[in-house]
């Protein structure tokens, strides 16, 4: 049986900033490790974030010394005779999890301290920005245990570091340094851990005040380009810089150039 979210609250805190929101995974004692709850909090707390219009940036974490560890396995029940259906997991919970990310109109950063393995590893590749301590380590763990890899993992690493690295570290269940990840184009920056978190906030903090609706644009190109040929991303490309074109901010931005001011974006 899985966990009922009255077995654990405040498994995720959100704490709101002007123009930013940051999402933290708060079982640190457990490296926060995916449970039920955690899973139904941390889609709310994306759902709510990306439908604010305050909201211009989101920044995800995890609170202690690591990122997340994935599913944590204690929760699963297995009974004998009995093989559990991980595949409801993922349809229930850990895909519309990914696709809310990938999907948010708004830029997504994860700050990634310590240990992301697994579906926690996959979760931070899924964010558009990625930044690192120094410690941090990028494991996918899943044939550790007999599985294969998922949360976008099997879509996503092929595209950021080639289908070699991915297949190798996806049969070896290697871990990768945060250095490492760098120097393959996994992750966008590594910084010192003692400023990761104020790093990627300073960075939220100024996507804030940039033009919002050309990032939710971007993002629709870039998650429809896996899937198309050239002349339909060409086409897409004029629907989409048809819709940035006619938004306020891009005549804030004109106006600005011209004027040689900076442009204050409104978001719209």
């Amino acid at each position: 049986m899985e966990m009922t979210a009255h077995e654990e609250k405040d498994v995720v805190l959100v704490r709101r900033e002007p123009g930013y929101v940051v999402i933290t995974l708060n079982r640190p004692d457990k490296l926060n490790a995916f449970t039920v709850p955690l899973h139904r909090e941390l889609k709310a707390a994306f759902d709510s974030a990306a439908a604010d219009p305050d909201c211009r940036a989101i920044a995800l974490t995890g609170a202690g010394r690591g990122f997340c560890a994935g599913q944590d396995l204690k929760e699963r029940k297995l009974e004998p005779g009995k093989a559990p259906d991980l595949g409801l997991s993922l349809e229930t919970y850990y895909n519309p999890l990914i696709m809310a990310i990938r999907s948010a109109p708004k830029p997504v950063l994860a700050a990634v301290n310590g240990v992301a393995a697994g579906a926690g590893a996959n979760l931070a590749l899924a964010c558009d920005i990625v930044i690192a301590a120094r410690s941090a380590r990028f494991i996918q763990s899943f044939s550790r245990i007999g599985l294969v890899p998922d949360a976008g993992g099997s879509f996503t690493l092929p595209r950021l570091i080639g289908e070699a690295r991915a297949r190798a570290l996806a049969i070896l269940a290697e871990p990768v340094s945060a250095g490492q990840a760098l120097d393959w184009g996994m992750i966008w920056d590594v910084v010192d851990d003692d400023v990761l978190l104020s790093t990627v906030e300073t960075m939220a903090a100024d996507l804030a005040q940039r033009p919002t609706q050309s990032f939710a644009l971007m993002k629709q190109a870039f998650n429809a380009s896996a899937g198309n040929d050239l002349a339909a991303q060409l086409r897409l490309e004029a629907e989409l810089q048809r819709q940035a074109g006619q938004t306020e901010d891009y005549m804030i931005g004109v106006e600005a150039f011209k004027a040689g001011t900076k442009p204050q974006f409104k978001g719209r």
